[in-house]
């Protein structure tokens, strides 16, 4: 079965959720350094079929690209040059760290855990890939 990847790719660390194989529901899966992205894809690529890849995009309130944007506009010509049969969609990440950390205090996550940049990387990659399934169900009913 083929699995849809989120990204949310940072200069430093990069998160990475998956979809299961019905495309219904997001899973952080992995925080890795930005260095590390495209072998890890490769890697994961060779285990599981990959569908799509969505990509957070960082926008400003005024619906502008952010400072940020610049980074991951050259991560998806990484992203495409390694994986050009793959399609790539953008998905707004406005507000997604702040998710992230009230998902973690839901959660029960602890002060000292949630001060761990890398586990709010790969949960604000599942909310983006989540956000993304979500949309195209709601799309797909109307």
């Amino acid at each position: 079965m083929e699995r849809i990847v989120g990204i949310d790719y940072g200069r430093k660390r990069t998160g990475i959720a998956v979809s299961d194989p019905l495309g219904i529901f997001a899973t952080a899966l992995q925080t890795i350094p930005a260095f590390e992205v495209i072998d890890f894809l490769k890697n994961y690529s060779q285990k599981e079929k990959i569908s799509l890849f969505v990509v957070g995009f960082p926008m400003n309130m005024n619906n502008k690209p952010s400072e940020a944007a610049a980074d991951v506009q050259l991560f998806l010509k990484h992203l495409k040059k390694h994986f050009p049969d793959i399609p790539v969609v953008l998905e707004d990440e406005r507000f997604t760290s702040k998710m992230a950390l009230n998902a973690m205090i839901e959660g029960g996550v602890k002060k000292m855990k949630r001060r761990d940049k890398s586990l709010a990387d790969k949960i604000s990659a599942a909310i983006i890939l989540q956000s993304y399934i979500d949309s195209e169900a709601l799309r797909k009913t109307r």
